[in-house]
């Protein structure tokens, strides 16, 4: 056990002295590296040991401004990355939800037309059979006799029943008749001239 950690303290004071033998343009060095190759984490992390090593060191502390700027640089564009992801994908939603209403809608709409449309035929197929009931229902009159008008004298015979006829009304008919007689006599016919004359023929 005791062997083991005095290997580990060895290791540990062997790569101390190896960090020691990096220069501060070693750490610089690899932390440009990293950043050109767009590591900012990794360049950062160098940077930061070296500094840790070089505290007064000019350059690597240039550096270490410059990784954090476009470390914050990155993560703000990462927000409006995951912003605008965000809000197009709101968008497709409520373009989504909209279509959906819409075919909703016009589904609801081609519905109603053929609810209307059979009931318009169920209508159609019934009206006939009422025409006929209708027809059915009046009472049939005679060939050749003309339909009675409904004018309200029907009602009122029936209201007034036949009564008896005064002596006046009956003398006043009576009267009335005759003089029609009178003018619907028809006076003969003049005789003939003579039934022996000869017809002329020419």
């Amino acid at each position: 056990m005791t062997l083991r950690l005095l290997i580990s303290l060895e290791l540990l004071l062997l790569a101390a002295d190896v960090a020691r033998a990096q220069t501060a343009e070693s750490f610089f060095n690899s932390g440009a590296q990293f950043y050109i190759s767009n590591n900012i984490p990794a360049a950062l992390d160098k940077v930061e040991t070296g500094r840790k090593l070089y505290p007064d060191d000019v350059k690597l502390k240039k550096l270490e401004e410059l990784l954090k700027q476009q470390q914050q640089q990155q993560q703000q564009q990462n927000q409006q990355n995951q912003q605008n992801h965000q809000n197009q994908q709101d968008q497709q939603n409520q373009q989504k939800q909209q279509d959906q209403q819409h075919q909703s809608k016009q589904q609801q709409s081609q519905n109603n037309q053929q609810s209307q449309r059979q009931n318009q035929q169920v209508q159609n197929q019934s009206q006939p059979d009422n025409n006929r009931q209708a027809q059915e229902k009046q009472p049939k009159r005679p060939i050749g006799q003309p339909e009675e008008k409904n004018d309200g004298q029907n009602e009122k015979n029936q209201a007034n029943p036949a009564r008896e006829m005064s002596p006046e009304e009956a003398r006043r008919l009576l009267d009335a008749q005759k003089g029609e007689e009178q003018i619907l006599q028809i006076t003969p016919p003049k005789s003939p001239e003579n039934p022996n004359k000869p017809i002329k023929d020419w």
